[in-house]
């Protein structure tokens, strides 16, 4: 009895107006009588009233607003020079409690010490100095040498310098093989490169001209 009930509650255009269009809300009963289902609900509702806010309360709210986001800008800029920390040079929490288990103290050098490392110091760079122009020297004399050999053999021959002059690439061979993950297969077909493509064609002409 109450699926029959609400199956009569409908919302119709009226006799009396056909022309006019209205909305309604009606309730459907399928084959079984104990399921039924309604349409969602077009029914409009008012709307709600504004409430006024004093304008000194709007102004409050921007202006807390406003320090919020200048806070968190000071914020950034302070660390904005901080460098990244880098956990592989930081020092454990454990070392710390023993720096002073492990703080040496400082080793006293003679005054007669310190003149021998100065003087062995010096040493070293006339040492590193006098190297440094031998190997000058030396390759100022190669190149001397080698314009001197190129310009003889301009005279005799243009072609002959400029094949000279020309870059040989075999002078040097270079090949290079890295690792591998895996150990290579011997007589192994690799599958990459050859494929056979299926794909199915849905564009092609209704007509064809013969």
């Amino acid at each position: 009895m109450l699926s029959v009930a609400l199956a009569r509650l409908s919302l119709s255009v009226p006799k009396l107006a056909p022309s006019l269009t209205t909305q309604c809300r009606s309730i459907f009963i399928q084959s079984n009588p104990k399921l039924f289902r309604s349409t969602p609900c077009l029914m409009a509702e008012p709307l709600k009233k504004k409430k006024r806010i004093d304008p000194a309360v709007l102004r409050a709210r921007e202006e807390r607003k406003k320090k919020k986001i200048e806070k968190q800008i000071r914020r950034l800029e302070k660390n904005s020079r901080q460098l990244k920390p880098i956990d592989e040079l930081e020092i454990p929490p454990a070392v710390y409690d023993t720096l002073k288990q492990r703080a040496r103290k400082p080793t006293i050098i003679s005054h007669e010490e310190m003149e021998e490392r100065a003087l062995l110091l010096k040493e070293w760079s006339r040492y590193k100095m006098k190297e440094r122009m031998n190997d000058v020297q030396l390759l100022d004399k190669m190149i001397l040498s080698q314009q001197k050999a190129m310009d003889e053999l301009r005279l005799e021959s243009e072609e002959l310098y400029q094949e000279a002059l020309a870059m040989d690439l075999n002078v040097m061979p270079f090949t290079i093989k890295g690792p591998v993950h895996t150990p290579p297969i011997v007589n192994y077909d690799s599958p990459d490169g050859e494929y056979t493509d299926i794909t199915k064609d849905w564009f092609q002409p209704l007509f064809v001209k013969q």
